[in-house]
């Protein structure tokens, strides 16, 4: 299947998420009971109150919103491979979506495009769907995945594809980074120091540059399995950010 792909055709991307409020006393009594039933087998095994609990609400698309998407897809220009990044970020989850739509909707739209991300399948693409009906935003094509056969999905997967079916395997995208000899996309934060970076250290342009560092890292996981062996020579563009307030 790879071999048929063109590379040209792929976006790469990642997405980092933060609760949808800041403390816990800030749901309402609805929300916060649906929260304790939610994560109740987690309170018990981590001997943890709700409250206690509410700084991993980020990792849920019912209790999260997305405060980051970053994107990079490739371009030849004079036989080099150049990889573009940009990314959407910033507080106002509809708006940041909605410019992400139009990016599908517009540019990603045909029976050739892809998206390819590290536990996509199970994380990144479901939650930004999730986030999309909770927001009343209509499903862009490449997300729209309803009654549709698993050879008609367009969603690429560098975790599914390390598995090699073997669906009880999990390894991380910074693990698949050091075994093939590819730059740690990690700086000074990780994922689980998301939601304190946003909330409190209100730095989302950190959180961004977390964010592209793991798309160029996917991107140059993702060449690995095509048997590209030299990938030193994609050429890095940052493109403007598009950044909602």
């Amino acid at each position: 299947m790879l071999d048929k792909i063109k590379n040209e055709n792929i976006l790469f991307l990642d997405i980092e998420t933060a609760a949808i409020t800041q403390e816990y006393s800030d749901l309402d009594d609805r929300l916060k009971y649906l929260w304790a039933k939610k994560t109740s087998w987690l309170a018990e095994k981590e001997n943890k109150s709700p409250e206690e609990l509410y700084e991993k609400a980020g990792i849920w698309a019912e209790f999260g919103k997305i405060v980051c998407i970053s994107v990079g897809f490739i371009i030849k220009h004079n036989s080099q491979q150049h990889l573009r990044i940009k990314s959407f970020y910033g507080h106002n989850e509809k708006q940041l979506l909605k410019n992400f739509a139009f990016l599908l909707n517009n540019h990603f739209n045909k029976d050739k495009h892809l998206l390819c991300a590290h536990n996509g399948k199970e994380f990144d693409f479901p939650y930004i769907a999730r986030r999309m009906l909770i927001n009343e935003i209509k499903l862009p094509k490449i997300l729209s995945i309803s009654g549709k056969k698993p050879w008609e999905i367009k969603h690429l997967d560098t975790l599914e594809l390390w598995k090699f079916g073997d669906y009880k395997h999990y390894t991380s995208l910074d693990l698949l980074a050091a075994l093939f000899h590819i730059p740690s996309p990690k700086g000074d934060i990780d994922g689980s120091m998301v939601n304190r970076i946003y909330w409190e250290e209100n730095d989302i342009n950190k959180i961004a540059e977390y964010c592209q560092k793991d798309v160029i890292t996917i991107c140059k996981v993702f060449m690995k399995f095509r048997g590209v062996h030299d990938i030193n020579d994609i050429h890095i563009e940052l493109t403007k950010p598009t950044i909602t307030n």
